[in-house]
């Protein structure tokens, strides 16, 4: 395994090279399709449970290029995916920017330079799946949602754990499929 400081270096370079920054650029036009398009609100649970593929590209990016690639994915594919279609996800809210952001940060860390196995994409899935979607996406709705109406934040918190207990084993066996898949991608160049 690589150390935690190289991943980075080793990503920042992935992206000099014209492979690196092409992929790059095609993941994150597939995260802006996915964004406008492959997603999902289950009406019976308001805005509050989202069903999305929007995770795979910046899964992809994380375990190929790393997490500044990963990290870029993520971050540009949120706003550029509601610049181009506004009406797709309400209005822009940069915490979920940072969502994405921190999302391929710590997917890059566990996934770059490492065999993909059910127990690297378990940690950092479980990690991004508890900090990111439950806590912090549970804030940022608290926030949007929730100060001055009444609503506790421990409701934005449950109604995320479980939107993300519903997620969870589907998100899983989607990465590690679709990144083992890509691991001899990554291997034969």
């Amino acid at each position: 395994m690589k150390t935690f400081g190289s991943k980075f270096v080793n990503s920042a370079k992935e992206l000099k090279g014209v492979y690196g920054l092409t992929a790059t650029a095609m993941l994150l036009a597939i995260r802006i399709i996915v964004g406008i398009f492959a997603n999902a609100t289950m009406p019976m649970f308001g805005n509050l449970l989202k069903i999305s593929i929007n995770f795979l590209p910046i899964a992809v990016a994380a375990a190929l290029f790393g997490p500044i690639s990963a990290a870029l994915v993520g971050g540009l594919g949120d706003v550029l995916s509601f610049f181009i279609n506004p009406a797709s996800g309400g209005s822009y809210f940069p915490g979920f920017t940072l969502n994405g952001i921190l999302t391929g940060l710590i997917l890059g860390i566990f996934l770059y330079k490492n065999n993909i196995s059910l127990k690297s994409v378990l940690i950092s899935w479980t990690i991004n799946a508890v900090a990111i979607e439950v806590f912090l996406s549970g804030y940022w709705l608290y926030f949007i949602y929730g100060v001055g109406k009444g609503d506790s934040f421990m409701f934005y918190l449950w109604t995320r754990a479980i939107s993300e207990g519903i997620k969870y084993i589907p998100s899983v066996i989607l990465i590690l499929l679709v990144c083992k898949g890509l691991e001899k991608i990554r291997i034969g160049r």
